[in-house]
């Protein structure tokens, strides 16, 4: 059976992922309220354009270039990357809600629109590549590398927390087993999330896990290049194969933009011993 978590792309070319909060509600996230995720895949000469109405945007440049506007900022012309395994930092652009944002592309281009409810509270401006390093975490064959775009410590958003992660093969991320879904700040605060997945080379798979300690949720999934899996709540593991490394852009959102979370007590052991 099919998981209702776990989204394939609409096609090859164009807007293949469209994920809002009334289209991510499904039988196992029928609350699901905050995080919208986008992606295009746009030829040069390509234009898009979107109105933000009440929510905020952050723009990445996954690959490729782009000449990116909105309204209270041009923003010129976007983007370095031309492979997302290059691992260099991205560029990336903040929209505030109630703004219109258009992007045309100057090459084969891949653009995320990461989305959350506004609250008026910050201005257009680049957050990337400049003030984005990328860095270790983990230990072991649970080492991964990150690009912190939009999190806690950035306060470039309102609602809005985003975050690349380049997983080598063979190895564990988002582990160990880690929920953030309950809004009991400053314990844990409850955070929608989506993983938009890459894996290289492209025909491989990895494997993402979303459980909940009663097991009312338990999905294991084999997501593929291009997939997105939906987080409503629970833990959510995901592991890349030998010979295949994976990438993944992490949108959250939810009534408070602070990440607190809880790990599984029967893997805390885990971060224990490696702190």
């Amino acid at each position: 059976m099919k998981s209702d978590l776990l989204r394939k792309p609409s096609g090859p070319s164009g807007k293949v992922h469209d994920i809002t909060p009334e289209s991510a509600r499904g039988p196992q996230s029928p609350d699901w309220a905050y995080v919208g995720f986008g992606l295009y895949h746009l030829k040069p000469g390509e234009t898009v354009s979107e109105a933000t109405g009440d929510r905020e945007a952050i723009l990445v440049l996954v690959e490729g270039k782009a000449q990116i506007s909105c309204d209270d900022l041009d923003f010129g012309e976007m983007g370095g990357r031309m492979n997302v395994f290059e691992k260099t930092p991205p560029h990336c652009a903040y929209i505030p809600d109630d703004n219109h944002w258009s992007a045309t592309a100057t090459t084969d281009c891949v653009l995320a629109v990461c989305t959350a409810p506004g609250h008026g509270t910050h201005a257009a401006q680049r957050l990337g590549p400049e003030g984005i390093t990328l860095t270790p975490r983990g230990k072991g064959q649970n080492t991964r590398h990150i690009n912190n775009i939009a999190m806690e410590d950035r306060d470039v958003a309102g609602s809005l927390l985003v975050t690349e992660v380049f997983t080598p093969d063979g190895n564990w991320s988002s582990y160990p087993s880690h929920r953030h879904d309950e809004d009991n700040f400053p314990d844990m605060t409850y955070l929608e999330e989506t993983y938009y997945h890459r894996l290289n080379p492209g025909q491989g798979f990895g494997i993402q896990r979303v459980y909940t300690d009663d097991s009312a949720l338990d999905e294991t999934m084999a997501v593929k290049d291009g997939d997105v899996v939906l987080v409503p709540r629970g833990h959510h593991p995901c592991g890349a194969p030998y010979g295949y490394e994976m990438y993944y852009l992490n949108v959250m959102a939810g009534p408070l933009r602070k990440w607190r979370f809880e790990n599984d007590p029967d893997h805390n052991w885990i971060a224990e011993r490696d702190a």
